[in-house]
């Protein structure tokens, strides 16, 4: 059985490399920096998570969720931001984010957030 493929975004080095060091021993891990290279691949290459930063160079999350949507990717898309503010949660699940995790994230949390996710799929 083929591993789910997760697609990680986010322009910090060390937090993107974590994310992908936590993730890739049970999923099939995409790491890219910036919010371009994020909607490239998120609309070509099917997914089965997104894990997106909101405030990234040349796109940032919020765009790309806007463009999931109206493009019906399914792709169910995490927020993951250091903005923790309640207004960019709300909007960000307005928008059709799945959940939202602010940053600094607990290594636990983030791994149950993503499990439940996978679940409900």
């Amino acid at each position: 059985m083929s591993k789910l493929r997760v697609l990680i975004a986010d322009d910090e080095d060390g937090i993107r490399e974590s994310l992908k060091l936590i993730l890739e021993r049970e999923y099939e891990v995409t790491a890219v920096s910036n919010g371009q290279d994020a909607w490239d691949r998120l609309s070509r290459d099917g997914f089965d998570l997104a894990v997106l930063d909101i405030k990234m160079p040349k796109l940032d999350g919020m765009e790309i969720i806007r463009r999931a949507k109206q493009h019906k990717i399914a792709t169910p898309i995490l927020v993951l931001t250091a903005y923790q503010s309640v207004e960019v949660a709300k909007e960000a699940v307005k928008l059709g984010a799945i959940d939202y995790i602010p940053k600094p994230f607990d290594r636990d949390v983030i791994v149950q957030a993503i499990q439940d996710i996978v679940a409900k799929r």
